[in-house]
């Protein structure tokens, strides 16, 4: 018999690349399929809802700025690390949905295989959004696609890592930073999976992770006049998505709203171009002479 205590992991939040517990000091309890006590989870309040679109805008500019290729690349490490801690998530997933463990690693797989399919797409999905137009004169009209911004991602609450991964994958993948309200009554992937952001190159500030009741942190994030567009694939109470549609129009949020979602079907590219702006640029290309155009 051993006489060593178990050393209890504490869950934390994943706010501006750091793990803060949540300013009101509460927690609630996480349970398994079977009820079974599994941790405390932190219980967010507004405040750390404010602190995480204070460090999601910190963090917006500089992540834009960087190149397609490299968010590509930061991607895939964030896969290569998941890759390393796959027996903590299958374990994590399986008490979370009420899977086997085979059942988990299925999930799991597809999880880490959707960062991979987005970070190949960071630099070419401006290919398929973006383009020369033509146009009748001696002028360049060029389209580009820009990030919107900070933008709230309700996660989906059955679908607690491949829903999730399938969420924040393509908001940042794009440019854009991300406050994420995970799934309320199974946060605890989404709180390990900040560990492995924390450790993937990823800047602080790009993805911020807060878990709690959703319907105490979302109102306040899609009234707030910093974020600039909100997807609500979690919200599963009609009159709460409602609510949030109307708070959201107040600063003109884009907004995806919540649908039926088969989580392991090819994503496909919609949630890749959901948040992105496009730019025109128009540039004179000279006068035109009679042996052809002259720049």
């Amino acid at each position: 018999m051993s006489d060593r205590l178990s050393v209890f992991k504490t869950y934390k939040l994943y706010v501006g690349g750091k793990f803060p517990r949540s300013e009101s000091g509460r927690v609630y309890e996480v349970s398994d399929s079977k009820n079974k006590w599994l941790a405390n989870a932190p219980l967010s309040s507004r405040k750390d809802a404010r602190d995480a679109v204070v460090a999601a805008r910190k963090a917006q500019g500089g992540w834009a700025g960087s190149t397609a290729y490299l968010r590509g690349q930061i991607l895939y490490r964030v896969a290569e690390m998941l890759e390393g801690r796959k027996d903590q998530f299958v374990r994590e997933v399986a008490e979370a949905e009420g899977l086997s463990k085979s059942k988990a690693a299925v999930v799991v797989d597809a999880a880490i295989d959707r960062w991979v399919w987005y970070a190949g797409w960071t630099d070419k999905v401006a290919q398929i959004v973006g383009g020369g137009n033509p146009v009748a004169g001696p002028f360049f009209n060029l389209s580009s696609p820009e990030p919107t911004g900070v933008v709230t991602v309700v996660a989906p609450q059955k679908s607690s890592f491949l829903g999730l991964v399938s969420v924040i994958a393509p908001v940042i993948a794009t440019g854009n930073t991300a406050v994420v309200i995970a799934s309320e009554d199974s946060p605890l992937p989404a709180l390990s999976l900040g560990e492995v952001l924390a450790t993937s190159d990823l800047p602080g500030g790009v993805v911020n992770i807060l878990s709690g009741r959703t319907a105490e942190i979302a109102p306040s994030l899609a009234a707030h006049q910093d974020v600039n567009a909100i997807d609500l694939a979690g919200v599963e109470d009609d009159v709460l998505a409602k609510d949030l549609e109307v708070a959201a129009a107040d600063n003109l949020k884009r907004v995806v709203r919540p649908q039926p979602v088969d989580w392991s079907a090819d994503p496909g590219t919609h949630r890749l171009t959901a948040f992105l702006e496009t730019k025109t640029v128009w540039h004179p290309t000279g006068s035109l002479g009679a042996s052809g155009s002259a720049y």
